[in-house]
């Protein structure tokens, strides 16, 4: 596909509020539904190198299940310590049923 976007799941595959891991070109993404949206953000915390994919998904945020951290998916920014650096964010789009994340696509 164009512009970098590479399919990597399909819609059902993730969880209403919930995360899907994938991986584009050795880098971990978390791609996310929350909200009726879907978004994809680096799957690594900044704080302490787990899989954010693993943790809650909650009103626009996922929270790193190891120590708590929250971040926003529309900018990554942390939104509570112990992480204090974004993570990155990338573009998302929707076809049909495929999904597709774009790493060239950054949103943040």
């Amino acid at each position: 596909m164009s512009d970098g976007f590479v399919k990597v799941c399909s819609l059902g595959d993730i969880p209403d509020e919930g995360a899907l891991g994938v991986e584009i070109d050795d880098t971990p993404v978390a791609v996310v539904r929350s909200e009726g949206e879907v978004f994809a953000v680096n799957d690594i915390c900044s704080h302490a190198e787990v899989n954010l994919s693993e943790g809650e998904v909650e009103e626009g945020t996922i929270e790193c299940w190891l120590h708590g951290s929250c971040f926003d998916l529309r900018s990554g920014a942390a939104i509570n310590p112990p992480a204090t650096q974004p993570v990155a964010t990338y573009g998302v789009k929707i076809e049909g049923d495929d999904v597709y994340v774009s790493l060239d696509q950054k949103t943040s």
